[in-house]
C-alpha cells in the first residue's frame, strides 16, 4: 500500500496518518489523525465515520500532507490548527499564548466547586486573572458565572488581542476587559475571585520539556526562575491586596510545588484552604487560599 494519501479513502487516509504518527513515537497518533483530518474536511467524528469510504480531494490531500509533515516536526495539533478546546469552549491560539491544558481545568473547577457551596455562583463577583494568555479561565469561568465580570492582564499585547478575540467569540466580551501588565501590579480596587496560571517550569528543566511544549510555547509563559516559584513571589502579595475579605485565590502550580506555593500564601497573612486539588493524574495542582476579614 502507497503511504501517499492522494486519491485515498478518508479510513485509509487515517490508516495512514496514524501509522506515520505512531513510527515518529508521538502517544496520540491515532486521535491526532482523526483531528487532522476532521479538520481539513471540516466534519466532526460522526461525520468522518460515516463519510469512511469517501475519497480525498487533490487539495485536501495536499493540506494534510502539509499538517503531516509538521506534527512529524514535533509541533501539536493545537499549534497547526491555531485552536484548543478548553472547559468545552474552542479557544483561538497565537504565537504568545499557551496551548490550555487539560490539567488547568482543575483551577476552573476548584474555584467554581467553592462558590457554587457558599451560594455565591449567581453573584456579581469581580474576577481577575493574571497572566491570562488566551484567557482559558477568566472566560471559562465567565461561562458559568452568569452575574461575574473579569479582567486578564498578561506582558503581552500579542496575547491579550488573542483572548480579546476569544472573548469575542464566546459572546463574552460585555463582561471581560483585558489589560498589559505583570500580574496585577497595575489593578485596583478588590476582587472576589484571583486565578492564575504562571510560569512554573525551572530554567533548568526547560530544555528537558517535551518538544511540543518547549519549541512551541512561548518561554515567558513557562520559564519560573530557578526554583520555579519565580511568578508565585510577586503575585501573592500583589494577590492578597486585591483581594475582598473572604476572597479567593486559586493558582495552577507544577509537580511538587504545592507546599511551598502554600507556604508563600500563609506567609503574606492568607488562609489555606485545605489540601491541593488534583488533577486527573493525582497531581496536586490547584492551591487555594482566602482573605481572611480583617
Amino acid at each position: 500500500m502507497t503511504d501517499s494519501l492522494t486519491g485515498q479513502s478518508i479510513e485509509t487516509a487515517r490508516r495512514l496518518l496514524t501509522a506515520r504518527f505512531e513510527a515518529a513515537g508521538i502517544d496520540s497518533a491515532a486521535l491526532d489523525a482523526r483531528i487532522l483530518i476532521g479538520a481539513v474536511l471540516q466534519l466532526d467524528l460522526t461525520a468522518l465515520i460515516a463519510a469512511a469510504a469517501r475519497h480525498l480531494t487533490p487539495d485536501q490531500a495536499t493540506q494534510l500532507e502539509a499538517f503531516s509533515r509538521r506534527r512529524l516536526a514535533g509541533e501539536p495539533v493545537a499549534r497547526i490548527l491555531g485552536t484548543k478546546e478548553f472547559w468545552g469552549l474552542p479557544f483561538k491560539l497565537s504565537a504568545e499564548t499557551l496551548v490550555p491544558r487539560p490539567d488547568t481545568e482543575t483551577v476552573v473547577e476548584a474555584a467554581l466547586d467553592i462558590l457554587r457551596a457558599e451560594g455565591r455562583a449567581k453573584a456579581p463577583l469581580r474576577i481577575a486573572d493574571l497572566g491570562t494568555g488566551s484567557g482559558a479561565i477568566l472566560l471559562a469561568l465567565l461561562t458559568e458565572l452568569p452575574n461575574a465580570t473579569g479582567i486578564g492582564t498578561d506582558l503581552s499585547a500579542t496575547a491579550l488581542d488573542t483572548a480579546k478575540d476569544n472573548a469575542q467569540a464566546l459572546g463574552l466580551a460585555a463582561r471581560a476587559d483585558f489589560m498589559v501588565g505583570d500580574y496585577a501590579e497595575s489593578l485596583s480596587g478588590l476582587f472576589d475571585v484571583i486565578v492564575s496560571n504562571p510560569p512554573y517550569v525551572r530554567t533548568a528543566d526547560i530544555a528537558s520539556l517535551a518538544p511540543e511544549v518547549r519549541d512551541h510555547d512561548p518561554h515567558l509563559a513557562l520559564d519560573g526562575g530557578g526554583d520555579g516559584l519565580k511568578a508565585y513571589r510577586r503575585i501573592v502579595p500583589q494577590a492578597e491586596r486585591l483581594l475582598s475579605p473572604h476572597g479567593l485565590l486559586v493558582m495552577e502550580v507544577g509537580q511538587g510545588q504545592a507546599g511551598d506555593v502554600a507556604g508563600l500564601m500563609t506567609t503574606i497573612g492568607l488562609t489555606v484552604a485545605g489540601p491541593p486539588r488534583a488533577d486527573l493524574a493525582g497531581v496536586g495542582r490547584a492551591v487555594i487560599a482566602r482573605k481572611s476579614p480583617s
